[in-house]
């Protein structure tokens, strides 16, 4: 399994299609409020029968086609669609958010995948030294070169190194199911996975003011809640003007069965509707809407607040693993491959056993630096989804 394909199921799982569910759902309400301009057309009619004095009955029936279309509503319909068009843009911002975390979630789960089977490769290395040397030992008490004690330390040093392997298969099997999970495909366990040809990203990161106002400018959730609160204020509007007139054309064609000299085959005309009172109804929904439009405010505030602290951590991560994590790692491998080579040619001429140990710390100075390589990664993927996708431009390399 590479990292490209799992990130491409990825877009199967159900949060994203609920961030998708949902932006279709905003769509459609959107739709439905621009069809309130559309034309109406209904037919209606009555069934009747009627007299006059000293007259028998007589049928009075109706049939009429009535077809309306909102001329003028002072700004309700206008500003509910615009509301509708904000929650649109919210619901796709959000989409984005979505997919960022999905994307971000598979990469750690995959990278947890790596890590699992590189602990598991160094802890069974240092199982097969202990394991070695505790067989050693009790060859050499059978014929009286050590004691007992040392013989039981030996032991529990390699009971603990088994422990530890144990632990470490254990993590293999639950970090798979977490990929599989991550990916929709909860049966399907990976055996094998392609290590990722990681980049080291842009060589120089802009400075951080520059990025706080990237970050505040692209953030999906920033964008979304910044929609919202647009809409909250369209739909006071709509809701102000339900105290005002409504204006409408009205065109009707009738048919009766009793003939009438009032009565119009065709007519043609405006109808409008004044509303004289409504009682404590507008009042109440503009209140609640009010106080939505403080819960966005307020969530928008709390939002910020919390990327900006996440922009900051996320900063001083990168700057850590690359200056001091990754080279120190590095460090650590170059001394282990001296070691592990000096103690290959020391095993050839037979001077010392060790040649295990330094292959275990070889496997764990491997695991250090690819530790650090998957932070840093996930770190730089991380900005750039704080970001909306993408960073700004720097001197030193082009946008990511």
């Amino acid at each position: 399994l590479t990292l490209e394909a799992a990130l491409a199921a990825a877009r199967a799982h159900p949060e994203r299609r609920i961030a998708e569910a949902e932006l279709e759902i905003a769509r459609a309400e959107r739709e439905q409020m621009d069809s309130r301009l559309d034309w109406s057309l209904s037919l209606d009619g009555s069934l009747a029968g009627g007299r006059r004095p000293g007259a028998d009955w007589k049928p009075d029936n109706v049939a009429r086609l009535v077809a309306r279309k909102p001329l003028y509503d002072f700004g309700r319909t206008g500003n509910s669609l615009g509301a509708a068009g904000e929650e649109v843009t919210a619901r796709a911002a959000l989409l984005t958010d979505a997919d960022s975390a999905a994307r971000l979630r598979v990469m750690a789960r995959f990278f947890d995948v790596l890590l699992a089977d590189l602990r598991y490769a160094a802890d069974n290395e240092a199982t097969e030294v202990a394991y070695f040397y505790w067989d050693t030992a009790q060859d050499r008490f059978e014929t009286g070169q050590v004691g007992r004690p040392q013989v039981l330390a030996l032991e529990a040093a390699y009971q603990d190194a088994r422990e530890r392997r144990g632990a470490s298969e254990s993590r293999m099997r639950t970090s798979r199911q977490a990929l599989a999970n991550a990916m929709n495909q909860p049966e399907s366990l990976t055996a094998e996975l392609v290590p990722p040809r990681l980049g080291a990203g842009p060589a120089a990161l802009p400075d951080a003011a520059t990025l706080k106002r990237f970050v505040e400018a692209g953030n999906p959730r920033l964008g979304a809640l910044r929609a919202q609160i647009t809409a909250s204020e369209a739909r006071l509007s709509a809701l102000r003007a339900e105290r005002l007139p409504v204006i409408e054309a009205e065109l009707v064609g009738a048919g009766y069965s009793r003939e009438a000299v009032t009565r119009d085959d065709v007519r043609l005309g405006l109808a409008f509707s004044v509303p004289l009172y409504q009682g404590a109804r507008v009042d109440a929904r503009i209140a609640r809407e009010l106080a939505a439009k403080q819960r966005a405010q307020a969530q928008y505030e709390a939002a910020r607040l919390e990327l900006l602290q996440t922009l900051g951590d996320t900063l001083e991560e990168i700057d850590w693993l690359r200056n001091s994590a990754i080279p120190a790692a590095d460090k650590g491998i170059e001394a282990r491959d001296w070691a592990l080579e000096r103690a290959r040619a020391e095993y050839e001429l037979e001077l010392k056993t060790n040649l295990g140990s330094a292959m275990a710390d070889t496997q764990n100075a491997l695991l250090r630096r690819r530790t650090a390589d998957y932070r840093l990664a996930l770190a730089l993927a991380r900005l750039e989804a704080l970001a909306g996708g993408s960073l700004p431009a720097t001197q030193d390399s082009p946008a990511s």
